[in-house]
């Protein structure tokens, strides 16, 4: 049996998060944006610790997350938005590198990233997943992003 086991907990008390919401898609990433809200209040989170940026698509989210990771204002950061396949391969360009970029900036700079950027086939599964019938990814991602927050800073304390 293990000495001792580290993780996370589920509470934002105290903790101050950026929120990342694509434009593109709106009707989804409004939706995902409502339920990371939801997750952040419901978790204790004060809203003067709560910034949002909008950016115009999920394409530009690693840059803005890298810049928002290296001023260090935040204990993490949630990306939201969707991308959907359409007849183009561009769908595979924008979701692999936007996936690509936000792991990135995360592994780089230590800020965990709550990844609620959906990347489905259909608007219809898009809907489903933004809070219809899949539950909703961003209150999902923004529950990832709290723990994970609660997990860095105790990993960072001095052993005792």
């Amino acid at each position: 049996m293990p000495s001792s086991v580290i993780e996370g907990d589920l509470s934002a008390k105290g903790l101050r998060f950026a929120l990342i919401v694509g434009r593109f898609n709106s009707f989804i990433s409004e939706r995902l944006l409502a339920g990371a809200l939801d997750a952040l209040k419901r978790t204790g989170c004060a809203e003067e610790h709560i910034e949002i940026v909008r950016v115009p698509g999920s394409w530009e989210m690693p840059v803005v997350a890298r810049e928002l990771a290296k001023a260090k204002r935040h204990d993490a950061i949630i990306a939201l938005g969707a991308v959907i396949r359409g007849d183009t391969p561009h769908f595979d360009y924008v979701a692999g590198e936007m996936a690509r970029g936000l792991a990135e900036v995360a592994r780089e700079t230590g800020v965990p990233i709550g990844f609620g950027v959906l990347t489905t086939n259909t608007v219809e599964q898009a809907v489903d997943r933004a809070g219809v019938k899949g539950g909703n990814k961003g209150f999902d991602a923004a529950m990832t992003a709290i723990e994970m927050a609660n997990l860095m800073r105790r990993l960072r304390q001095p052993s005792a």
